[in-house]
């Protein structure tokens, strides 16, 4: 079922409920207006007749006459004169007896004084009247035709009302949820109209503050994202191609000029080296890559684990030097004498903790001409530090703001070998541990990568 027709079927059913019940509300109100009319009617009627009685006016054989001639065409008031110790003086048909008073009722009357009463569909009252020094008990009773006639009319016109209402209502309310939605119809045919080839296109926003603009932002906000992440794996796959292309293209070509004539054993040997070091080039940025997709995952998805970063570090230390023996690690405690473990120990992942701070120990042996790197340890409120210095060539104010940037590689691209994955992926764990990274240096005064992890 759609949107359109549940809120249809909702409302109307909401709205008819509250008709219905009003209508049963005017119904019940009506009917409390006739019984308390005819209540009042009655007694003026009873108190018209025992008047009548009482004073002579009118001899009690022609009120009997009147009341049974015109019982015949209307609903006559019945009335009976008593006593206050149950002696009848008076009855407009004793044989009929609607109310059968009885002393019981009596005395009731003459407790209450007046009493008011239904006996099947007739209405009835009893009352004390009193006259010329003595007091008498009245009763009378009657069926209100006029009355409950005009309240079955007025229930039949509340029931056809109820019925043509709820008609209406749900024709309203159709065109009612139907303008209410227009706007949504109208995000749906815009966001239908986006695609691949049109991801920059955003939904109308009409009215920031309400519920209907607040999704369409929502909307454009995710598309942004999904832009972004798009465009950059676009970016992505042609850098990727460009970086494989480069050591495929110089590994075919190194085969294809062997191939071509006989060469010397030494030529041989040569060429080797030569397709060995394209194909490590080849093995490094897939390494790399593979690294920096593993760095995009969630932080739920990567396990974690209590990590002492100057053990680990040490580790970092002993693989580079065995890959690299000539260059020089330093590690530097600024406070030896720390009270507590914990404040150099973190949440982590190891692996991914020691690709980051290998590629930022192996930039700074790269970059400076003794092949060094001085790393200092220290911690400070809720972080611990890591700073990562060397003497090297520096970089310039516009290599800093695009050193995180992937496949960039800087101005001193001559100066070293790399892909321009290693800072980027350096970024992505720190960040991925809830850290930061910063970067301070200035041509030929070296570079220190400054980075903060929260200790536990």
């Amino acid at each position: 079922m759609k949107i359109k027709t549940a809120l249809t079927l909702k409302n109307t059913g909401v709205i008819a409920v509250v008709f219905l019940l009003c209508m049963t509300l005017i119904y019940l109100v009506s009917e409390h207006i006739r019984s308390n009319t005819f209540f009042h009617n009655l007694k003026s009627e009873a108190v018209t007749k025992v008047h009548l009685f009482l004073q002579n006016q009118v001899d009690a054989d022609i009120m009997q006459s009147i009341y049974l001639n015109n019982k015949e065409f209307i609903n006559e008031v019945e009335v009976a004169v008593y006593t206050t110790d149950f002696h009848m003086l008076y009855h407009d048909a004793i044989d009929n007896d609607i109310v059968k008073e009885n002393p019981e009722m009596i005395a009731q009357i003459l407790q209450q004084k007046e009493i008011e009463f239904y006996i099947g569909k007739y209405q009835a009252v009893g009352m004390v009247y009193p006259f010329n020094g003595q007091t008498y008990i009245v009763t009378a009773a009657a069926y209100d035709g006029y009355g409950h006639t005009n309240l079955l009319e007025l229930q039949k016109t509340l029931i056809i009302l109820f019925f043509i209402g709820l008609l209406l209502l749900f024709i309203t309310c159709y065109f009612l949820v139907r303008a209410s939605l227009k706007p949504i119809r109208e995000i749906v045919k815009e966001a239908e109209t986006i695609t691949a080839s049109r991801i920059d296109q955003r939904l109308p926003v009409r009215n920031e503050k309400d519920e209907l603009g607040e999704l369409s932002q929502a909307f454009n906000e995710l598309l942004e994202r999904l832009e972004i992440s798009f465009n950059s794996q676009k970016m992505f796959v042609s850098n990727v191609s460009h970086e494989m292309r480069t050591p495929l293209a110089a590994l075919i070509a190194e085969l294809d000029l062997c191939l071509q004539k006989d060469r010397t054993e030494a030529q041989y040997r040569q060429a080797m080296q030569n397709v060995l070091q394209d194909a490590r080039r080849m093995t490094k940025l897939i390494d790399g890559l593979l690294n920096l997709a593993k760095a995009d995952y969630q932080k739920e998805q990567i396990k974690m684990h209590e990590i002492r970063l100057d053990e680990l570090l040490l580790d970092t230390r002993e693989i580079i030097l065995r890959a690299h023996p000539e260059y020089h690690i330093e590690l530097i405690f600024e406070q030896e004498d720390a009270e507590d473990d914990r404040m150099i120990t973190v949440m982590g992942n190891d692996y991914l903790l020691n690709i980051a701070f290998a590629n930022l120990i192996e930039n700074n042996c790269k970059y400076s001409d003794d092949k060094s790197s001085f790393i200092q340890i220290s911690y400070w409120d809720k972080w611990t530090i890591i700073r990562l210095s060397d003497d090297g060539i520096g970089m310039s104010d516009a290599e800093k703001e695009k050193i995180f940037t992937l496949f960039y590689r800087g101005e001193q691209e001559q100066h070293a070998e790399g892909h321009g994955i290693g800072m980027a992926l350096a970024q992505k764990i720190i960040a991925l541990h809830q850290g930061s990274i910063a970067v301070h240096s200035k041509q030929g005064e070296g570079t220190t990568f400054i980075i903060e992890l929260p200790h536990i």
